[in-house]
């Protein structure tokens, strides 16, 4: 009877430090993953994050990026021969048809239209070599570093350097939910109507992602497969206020694995609120000023993912200065905040000027002195 409460005893030890331990981290069949809080950019889960790959058609994240920030969504759009003849996925564009760059924009996202990109790429770069230009470009600017475009649509037949990791590829899509409402207003449509000129029709588009209809809170983003890449996936959930970004390449089972990477980071990271914004973190001396001191505050909301077990190892680091020069002006930059989960810094919050503090002047300074005199001589 001791025989087996003792191994009772160890295989309740065991059960309880795989769970506390990560045995609840998924394994996922995709040659790379992650997942991404888009708030702050962190890492809840990654696989191979940083591996160099093809991509496919996630690669329309890029070319709408780039539309939505040098295109305008009311151009028509000439499709040349080249852009009609491209392979692959289609929305059955013809030569010389006239339609709308922001009906385009849906075609790619929702059907992954090769034609509608090429399309696309001709009208804003003049070339499909301009664009990818400017789709390179732009992955420096945001920092994806270990990502290269050779085709506006991801087509990689014959080609070895269109790649990107699935960490260049979640930085890339938070950088476009965060600046372009438009962006997420697409990659969210799960079906569409666009012209098709010269017909009694319209063109019918439904999203290929279907996570749009099985996955709470589903909001995006944009599928892919080639022979090359494999099934590719970049998808995004939103909950409570919490949208996270999930990228698996080459992946088998794609819907499977994003499903089980999303439902652990919403599972095991927790939002916990550092500040508020106009939170006031600190009181700084002024020098030469009309006032003595000023309240510094942050300048928006900081709120992390962590884990539970992560909780009492928030620390902040202050970068504000004990002491400033007046004049200073009300919302000015005064330092920033650092927030750390240990050591791995989540996010930085800029903190600003409560106050507006002019200068003293020769007037002020006057007054000052006729008012100590008062009161030297006229004590109450």
């Amino acid at each position: 009877m001791k025989k087996y409460f003792s191994l009772l005893l160890i295989l309740m030890f065991f059960v309880t430090f795989s769970k506390v331990y990560g045995s609840d981290i998924p394994s996922v069949s995709a040659k790379a993953a992650i997942v991404m809080d888009q708030n702050t950019g962190r890492v809840l889960y990654e696989k191979n994050a940083h591996l160099k790959l093809p991509m496919a058609s996630t690669t329309k994240i890029m070319t709408l990026l780039i539309a939505l920030e040098r295109g305008n969504l009311n151009d028509i759009v000439t499709v040349s021969q080249k852009a009609a003849s491209v392979g692959g996925s289609s929305i059955w564009l013809s030569p010389g048809e006239k339609i709308d760059m922001e009906s385009l924009l849906y075609g790619i996202m929702l059907n992954s239209g090769n034609d509608a990109a090429t399309a696309i790429a001709e009208h804003i770069g003049g070339t499909v070599e301009n664009f990818v230009e400017m789709m390179n470009q732009k992955a420096k600017e945001i920092g994806a570093y270990n990502t290269h475009f050779v085709t506006p649509s991801g087509l990689d037949i014959g080609i070895d350097d269109h790649y990107t990791t699935a960490y260049d590829l979640a930085l890339i899509t938070r950088y476009a939910f965060l600046n372009y409402p438009k962006f997420a207003e697409i990659v969210s449509t799960k079906e569409k109507t666009i012209p098709c000129e010269g017909k009694e029709w319209d063109r019918y588009l439904r999203n290929k992602n279907k996570l749009l209809w099985i996955y709470e809170g589903a909001d995006g983003v944009k599928t892919g497969f080639t022979n090359k890449a494999g099934r590719c996936l970049v998808s995004s959930a939103t909950r409570e206020g919490r949208r996270f970004i999930a990228v698996v390449l080459n992946s088998p089972p794609m819907w499977e694995d994003s499903m089980k990477i999303l439902d652990y980071a919403f599972s095991r990271f927790k939002p916990f609120k550092v500040f508020e914004r106009n939170d006031v973190v600190k009181k700084v001396k002024v020098e030469k000023g009309k006032i003595e001191e000023i309240e510094v505050a942050v300048e928006k909301d900081c709120i992390i993912p962590v884990s539970e077990e992560e909780i009492g190892k928030v620390n902040l680091e202050f970068h504000i200065p004990d002491k400033l020069e007046a004049p200073i002006k009300k919302g000015e930059k005064i330092g920033h905040v650092v927030v750390k989960i240990g050591e791995e810094k989540v996010c930085e919050v800029n903190c600003l000027s409560f106050q507006e503090v002019d200068r003293q002047d020769f007037v002020y300074n006057f007054k000052r002195i006729i008012k100590k005199w008062i009161e030297i001589f006229n004590p109450s």
